[in-house]
């Protein structure tokens, strides 16, 4: 059988770990900065708690996971299963009662309900482990890849939207990667959708107008159409769909025509209080734009909606997204518990980090090679790396008799810096060989003196 993973998935080599254990660190240093702390949920959920979260595109995407055992005893003759398998919802509900989890925002609005006695409000959490998604492999997408969320719950206070803006532009000033933040309100699109006569449409409208930056308008107008949006109403949508302009002006735009709309008048003063906020306060590597077709088609959220494009590499794809949910853990009982949180898409950044070469060049590997001449200096080399280890030193022996030419080879293709070789001469004066690979300069010294060159 020739070896394969499902498509979507990937292997990682040790260096595709280290470079991936480098932008979750980054990233969890900068969440544990603001004051997040850690948890973590199963890889599986109840399908009931997933469906019904991220719209009808979304729920399709969600992978299901089919009941252990004989998951078909119910349909005991050939007439019952051909009457189910009309209705994919219920014959669904009969074989799977598990799936994987599609993200970790719905997960935790799971958490904060069945823990709010363990927990102080306002809650603020980091997770970062792998979702799974049945989409449509290809570059840049994946079925299986890492979320790195942080969400602050039972506070309705925007200073969180301000924070988590904050944490966005730290991350990427990390990565040394410029990005747009793009942000857009909930609210504000409730009273686009009251102002064209179509409230009723909100969801078909967010889902549609999200794919601006995907598609043409004309194939966004046809698809409004097809959900039965009158062309009336689209001319009335296109404006928002089209206009361009600095973030005062689009403001300015908003208030000109949704002045009316208690809803939107609502959204467009908390898109005003986050812009004027950074216009005071400089960001490192982030720009702020307001983007009046970002809807991201996630039901759950009403408020603030937040996206993140790089602005340099070949990948036009978001990096981060997120945004406030007003009332997400009350399906799950718990009412009237704000939440508001973005989660960094690590597998999209790793793609962009590859291609720009941003990674640093040196990453947490080994330190040292100790090379022994032979057999006799091993017992030595041994207790050398030892002194070395308890310092903190990452330290390898190589244990096989080897030319020279290899062992140096194999300290090259690890990218280790520094090679201790050990000889009979060094045995007896206990100085040590010690070679800086990149310069290729060599000097005898003591193991306390290596040790003090690691400790500068």
């Amino acid at each position: 059988m020739k070896p394969s993973i499902p498509k979507g998935t990937r292997d990682f080599t040790p260096t595709q770990v280290l470079k991936r254990n480098y932008i979750f660190d980054t990233i969890k240093s900068t969440y544990k900065l603001y004051g997040y702390q850690p948890i973590e949920t199963p890889a599986m959920e109840n399908l009931d708690t997933l469906t019904g979260k991220y719209g009808d595109e979304g729920d399709k995407l969600i992978f299901k996971i089919l009941n252990s055992g004989n998951f078909l005893s119910d349909f005991d003759t050939d007439e019952k299963l051909i009457e189910a398998s009309k209705n994919i919802n219920s014959l669904t509900r009969n074989i799977s009662e598990k799936a994987l989890r599609y993200d970790l925002t719905v997960p935790f609005a799971r958490f904060v309900v069945q823990n709010q006695n363990d927990i102080t409000f306002p809650f603020k959490r980091y997770q970062i482990q792998p979702v799974w998604r049945a989409d449509r492999p290809q570059k840049g997408r994946y079925r299986e890849f890492y979320q790195c969320d942080a969400d602050v719950v039972g506070s309705n206070s925007l200073v969180n939207e301000l924070e988590l803006l904050q944490i966005i532009d730290e991350v990427f000033h990390q990565f040394d990667l410029p990005v747009t933040i793009k942000l857009n309100n909930r609210k504000v699109l409730l009273g686009i959708a009251k102002h064209i006569g179509h409230e009723d449409k909100l969801i078909d409208i967010t889902v549609a107008i999200d794919k601006l930056d995907k598609m043409p308008i004309e194939k966004v107008i046809e698809e409004l159409m097809n959900k039965g949006i009158k062309a009336d109403a689209i001319e009335k949508l296109k404006p928002f769909m089209l206009f361009k302009g600095d973030n005062v002006e689009k403001l300015n735009f908003l208030k000109s025509i949704l002045h009316t709309e208690e809803t939107a008048a609502k959204g467009i003063e908390e898109l005003e209080f986050i812009i004027s906020y950074f216009q005071t306060i400089a960001l490192k590597k982030a720009v702020v734009e307001i983007d009046l077709s970002l809807a991201r088609g996630l039901n759950y959220y009403t408020g603030s909606i937040i996206e993140v494009k790089a602005n340099a590499g070949s990948l036009s794809v978001s990096v981060c997204g997120g945004g406030r949910y007003d009332d997400l853990t009350g399906i799950f009982g718990l009412k009237n518990v704000s939440g508001v949180g973005i989660s960094f898409g690590a597998d999209r950044i790793y793609d962009i980090l590859e291609e720009l070469q941003l990674f640093p060049k040196q990453l947490d590997t080994t330190q040292v090679l100790i090379i022994p001449m032979g057999n006799e200096q091993l017992m030595y080399a041994l207790k050398a790396a030892q002194s070395l280890r308890l310092k903190g030193i990452a330290t390898e022996v190589y244990a096989d008799e080897a030319k020279m030419k290899k062992q140096m080879g194999y300290a090259n293709d690890k990218q280790i810096p520094y090679v201790i070789i050990i000889g009979d001469e060094e045995v007896s004066s206990e100085l040590l060989s010690f070679k800086n690979m990149n310069s290729g300069e060599q000097q005898k010294l003591r193991i306390a003196q290596i040790i003090e060159h690691f400790e500068q």
